[in-house]
């Protein structure tokens, strides 16, 4: 057993030095920032310091990402420098003291364009590439809806619209797969639209456990654990904090009109380029209703992507396939450029 112990540490501290490692002329730095009154934590990755700048808004809202999201991210990093972000009170970011603090739109908006505007003098650039994952998606959209002059694009992957049509979206596509099956009709029993508790949350996430369509149905197709282990931006007690932290705060957040402010349903018009990456199996936000919106959209270039046989978990589970789409989105948008 000690030598069990002796060799994770081992491999560990191997691993960790490799990873905080900086490409020659690139950048690889964590900080927290001074934002809307709090701490918020940032890591900043790429192997040119003069490419243009991508911020990565994870899902939630309050799951941070920031455990293993490194090991996707920096699959960009040839031709982003990329920032992963931590968002307020979550990952890196929690902190005990904030547990009473009511979440507003407002209050996320402000944190977003402080983050922004940080970012853009931190780097010396004008504008970012901001894209988004489930939460983060619509969270994306209202930051490049209202402040379309920070960023050079947006891109959706597993875009939300609207939480009561994504579920009673959801509920209808259930009760197909569940068919006469008496457990399953006891799972659907218990999603009471527009009354989103951990129960509600709980029975939702088992179906899609169940039949085949929960985040990490199809794997992933790096080592979750290990990117873990050799994760250079957390210490064991960080690790150990994170498992602890309360996300009560955000479950209260679904449940009020403040989040149903970020729906982006009848807004749809926007100054930049527009762009979606989302799976046909996805369920978790709704991929049919993602396309119904983006038929919907106005802006001066959109494209939307669709990946075969995948859920909510692309970014995991297909992390290179969605590497080659962003490349595609980067060049889209070099060439639009001149």
């Amino acid at each position: 057993m000690i030598s069990v112990i002796v060799l994770f540490f081992i491999v560990r501290f191997i691993g960790q030095k490799i990873n905080a490692r900086t490409p020659e002329g690139g950048i690889n730095e964590s900080m927290y920032v001074d934002i809307n009154g709090t701490k918020q934590w940032i890591s900043i990755y790429g192997e040119d310091i003069n490419n243009p700048v991508l911020l990565y808004l994870h899902g939630g809202p309050g799951t941070s990402t920031s455990t293993y999201d490194y090991a996707f991210t920096r699959k960009w990093a040839d031709v982003y420098t990329v920032v992963t972000w931590d968002q307020r009170n979550c990952g890196k970011s929690y902190s005990e003291e904030q547990n009473d603090v009511v979440i507003t739109y407002n209050l996320m908006m402000t944190d977003g364009v402080e983050m922004t505007e940080f970012i853009l003098k931190y780097l010396g650039k004008d504008k970012l590439t901001l894209l988004g994952h489930s939460w983060g998606t619509v969270y994306g959209a209202n930051l490049a809806l209202e402040y379309p002059q920070y960023y050079d694009c947006f891109i959706g992957t597993g875009q939300f619209v609207n939480l009561h049509d994504n579920e009673v979206t959801f509920k209808e596509a259930a009760k197909t797969w569940v068919g006469d099956d008496e457990e399953g009709k006891k799972l659907i029993d218990r999603l009471t639209i527009d009354d989103f508790s951990l129960d509600y949350f709980d029975a939702r996430n088992t179906l899609m456990s169940k039949y085949g369509y929960d985040i990490f149905a199809d794997g992933t197709d790096y080592n979750l654990v290990l990117t873990q282990i050799l994760n250079p931006y957390y210490s064991i007690s960080e690790f150990i904090s994170f498992m602890n932290s309360d996300s009560s705060q955000y479950m209260n957040f679904v449940n009020t009109e403040e989040f149903a402010k970020f729906w982006i349903t009848d807004r749809n018009v926007y100054r930049i380029p527009y762009y979606n990456i989302n799976g046909d199996k996805d369920y978790q936000t709704n991929y049919i209703l993602a396309q119904e919106y983006f038929d919907t959209v106005e802006a001066p270039f959109k494209k939307m992507y669709i990946m075969k046989d995948t859920t909510h978990g692309l970014l995991e589970s297909k992390s290179n396939e969605f590497s080659e789409i962003l490349h595609e989105i980067y060049e889209i948008e070099k060439e639009r450029d001149r």
